[in-house]
């Protein structure tokens, strides 16, 4: 029965069904081989998004969608170009800084790619550097919107996984930092290498000025995860703190969300949150399958029958998600797979937090693999090129994060740290 949900799933994708659709078409022509109750169906669905948690998604969703049309991301910008504009690779530096300051207001990917894509792949092929790198930088950037946090698939990952999400968001800290560090470390060789990017020196007095008109857009991740850490809100209510806070600073500080910029923002909102909604909702479908056919059990027991040992399982896992993130978004790989993994990851001991961070870098791979990586297609589109182009340009990034993903796999405790700084 798994294969047959499978090879309808796997149809359907080829037909272009969207993702949604075709997990819950799958399972629900499965449930009905085997004479299930389908009045559970439109109940299980409504009752995987009746959660208070869940609510932080449209939240973030809107915050990043006010950031990006509202001018905070455009001085935040500004203010490092200023700082570190003038080194070899400065521009390529300030994308991947600014990438990940609005990462730490986001939680989103393509809307991090897009949001500074928009603004640094011109700004960059203006300053000579290659166009090819230039896609791939901001494409692979793009995906720590996604490992720093607020995070949307931690946010999936601890509802499922019943984990503390503000532990989550702690455990992606430094493994966001890490990644962070080997892009800007590899983007100052290849500058060096190729001769790239020297800007002119800004004055202190232009340091100052920039710096503090971004400050408010700063001030934002602060804001942001201090009153989670601190305790003061939950996830979810620091998600419509920074809607507000996005709404006030672009509308009344500086002054560029307008009447009627509101309602092309609602409803680009409305379409991401709909669309991780209706996944959530089919991968809810999904998982009534599996408890049913008690597949996560009979999968527990293959493998405490088997001579699989933890390396073994973790190697083969990673690579099913990198074949996985080929087809699939993150919130999907999440919801299918997480599930059935579960006992396996308590049968071998590993840490959830650490398996979450895993589990996010992966899918940040997923990001950019084709055919179907998100991020390729946002970056294809902001810079008019064709997907091809975009591809060769991300395949350096490709091997640079699969080197932290080793990384963060053999050091557990970069994962761990802080979170245990929180009990």
């Amino acid at each position: 029965m798994i294969i047959l949900l499978l090879s309808i799933f796997f149809i359907l994708l080829l037909l272009r069904v969207p993702i949604a659709i075709s997990l819950a078409l799958s399972t629900m022509v499965i449930l009905l081989q085997i004479d299930f109750n389908m009045t559970m169906v439109p109940q299980r669905i409504f009752t995987a998004l009746d959660s208070f948690p869940m609510m932080a998604i449209p939240g973030f969703v809107l915050a990043g969608v006010l950031l990006a049309r509202g001018g905070i991301s455009k001085y935040l910008i500004e203010a490092l170009k200023t700082w570190v504009g003038h080194l070899p690779g400065g521009l390529s530096v300030v994308t991947i800084l600014a990438c990940m300051i609005f990462a730490a207001i986001s939680g989103s990917s393509p809307a991090t790619a897009a949001a500074i894509g928009s603004i640094m792949i011109p700004a960059m092929v203006k300053a000579g550097y290659d166009k090819k790198y230039s896609m791939g930088l901001v494409a692979a950037a793009g995906t720590l919107g996604i490992l720093i946090p607020p995070s949307i698939p931690l946010i999936i990952y601890g509802i499922t996984a019943e984990v503390s999400i503000g532990k989550l968001f702690m455990a992606g800290v430094i493994p966001g930092v890490l990644l962070g560090g080997v892009l800007i470390s590899s983007a100052i060789f290849y500058a060096k290498k190729n001769g790239y990017g020297k800007g002119e020196k800004a004055t202190w007095e232009e340091r100052g000025k920039s710096s503090l008109k971004a400050i408010w857009g700063a001030f934002l991740p602060v804001l942001i995860l201090g009153s989670i850490y601190s305790g003061i809100v939950t996830p979810t209510e620091s998600a419509v703190i920074a809607v507000f806070y996005g709404i006030i600073v672009s509308a009344f500080i500086y002054r560029e969300l307008h009447w009627k910029d509101i309602r092309p923002i609602i409803v680009e909102s409305i379409n991401i949150t709909a669309m991780i909604f209706l996944i959530i909702g089919a991968a809810s479908l999904f998982g009534l399958y599996l408890t049913n056919a008690q597949i996560p059990q009979q999968i527990g027991a293959w493998i405490a029958e088997s001579d699989v040992n933890k390396w073994t399982f973790l190697i083969i896992v990673n690579i099913l998600f990198f074949f996985m993130g080929m087809f699939l978004e993150a919130v999907s790989i999440i919801l299918i797979t997480l599930p059935i993994l579960l006992p396996m990851l308590i049968y071998f001991d590993i840490n959830l937090l650490h398996f979450a961070i895993i589990m996010t870098i992966n899918m940040e791979l997923g990001m950019i693999t084709p055919p179907v990586g998100l991020n390729l297609f946002v970056v294809s589109g902001i810079s008019k090129e064709k997907l091809g182009a975009v591809v060769k340009g991300v395949i350096p990034f490709i091997v640079l994060m699969i080197m932290v993903l080793i990384i963060v796999i053999l050091f557990p405790q970069l994962s761990l740290w802080l979170p245990e700084q929180m009990e």
